[in-house]
């Protein structure tokens, strides 16, 4: 078996995604994979088409983890998001042919489930606390157990996380949520006024008011989105302590990995990062310190399915679970391979999801299944 041609499609069903699709000569088998990256599109599918794609064509489509090392090794300037993005939808549709000629899900390839489902969160947030409980409520109705929960900060325009559920599922790269409609019109979403000051005063003020209308049945957890240095990070978590978050997201930039050991030194907080993280590599200086509780990383940056199973592995020992990034940048394939390596890992903890738009859907039917109770289970007909 070889691989005969490797198709590379920019689809806008509502917003971006990169789609590679991996023929062989076997007639009428094929991989698909994700390799969107929110706002970097087009450079990660010039990179599939001009230097990825001519690398692959008459190689054996089954030696996975062989083109995996061959895609990463071989080009001197490795790694980086675009790079890692465009590895991850070669990885995605390898693993999915693997499986459809095995006709076994990707779970089974994996080794089989751990679990029968995955508990997903999902987002809420409000302009304030009580709209924010009103958004929690609706979810718990129908479901969830698992929460994130953003407020908007006072002054602040247009704060991150404020939209829920339906921000989350959008995720358009654009100012003020917009999508652009002419190449170069999309801008980077900017947070005019917003100061450290006033989130660090309204954050726990939330968690204080859904504590004490919610109780502690729910699970809620909050996302920082990299805000923070390291002084106030570690206030923050502290701060938070008496409301017992599931964990606190990204408390802190990537770049700096030292800082947490800060923020670990004065809060019991749990610490969730990663999905900026693009290689085993950036995550193992928070794994052997033990300065995170949940790792994050974005399967579709990462790399794929391949790698993913490693920072699982490196993560395991250190009694670190995983929180796989899965908003609505992403494709529904990397939703789904989320999933399946979330039945198949020991060290699960929680996923993110998004319900995607009707347009989506149609358009990559049977993914991935999401039960009422706010559990996703993988489909076995496909792998990826």
């Amino acid at each position: 078996m070889k691989i005969t041609e490797v198709r590379v499609i920019v689809t806008c069903p509502g917003r971006n995604y990169v789609v590679v699709k991996v023929m062989t000569d076997e007639p009428g088998l094929y991989g698909v994979g994700d390799a969107t990256l929110n706002g970097r599109e087009l450079a990660v599918a010039e990179a599939l088409e001009k230097h990825i794609a001519p690398l692959l064509i008459g190689r054996d489509p089954d030696r996975v983890e062989d083109t995996w090392q061959y895609l990463f090794r071989g080009t001197y300037w490795r790694g980086g998001p675009v790079l890692m993005t465009a590895l991850a939808g070669i990885d995605m549709a390898l693993w999915d042919i693997k499986g459809k000629r095995a006709n076994l899900p990707l779970y089974s390839l994996l080794g089989g489930k751990t679990r029968e489902g995955a508990l997903c969160y999902t987002h809420a947030g409000g302009k304030d606390n009580k709209a924010v409980e009103d958004s929690v409520r609706e979810k718990l109705e129908r479901g969830f157990k698992v929460v994130r929960a953003q407020v908007s900060v006072p002054k602040a325009i247009g704060t991150y996380g404020v939209g829920g559920a339906r921000e989350a599922a959008s995720a358009t790269w654009g100012s003020g949520g917009g999508t652009a409609t002419a190449p170069g019109e999309a801008l980077p979403h900017e947070e005019t006024n917003w100061e450290p000051t006033n989130y660090l005063k309204v954050v726990p003020k939330l968690f204080d008011h859904l504590r004490s209308t919610l109780g502690e049945e729910v699970e809620l957890l909050h996302d920082v989105h990299e805000r923070l240095n390291p002084i106030q990070a570690a206030r923050l978590a502290k701060e938070l302590e008496p409301y017992h978050l599931f964990f606190l997201e990204d408390p802190l930039r990537p770049e700096h990995k030292e800082s947490f050991r800060l923020v670990r030194s004065h809060s019991t907080t749990p610490i969730a990062m990663g999905e900026l993280f693009h290689t085993k590599y950036e995550c193992l200086p928070l794994f052997t310190e033990q300065l995170i509780d949940y790792i994050r990383c974005d399967l579709g940056h990462i790399g794929g399915i391949t790698e993913a199973k490693k920072i699982a592995a490196l993560a395991e020992p250190y009694q670190i679970q995983t929180a796989w990034h899965g908003p609505g940048d992403i494709a529904p394939m990397t939703h789904s391979a989320n999933v399946h390596v979330d039945v198949s890992i020991p060290n699960f903890g929680v996923q993110e999801m998004v319900f995607f738009s009707e347009q989506v859907q149609e358009g990559a039917a049977g993914v991935v299944r999401v039960m009422s109770a706010g559990v996703a289970t993988p489909l076995g007909e496909a792998a990826a």
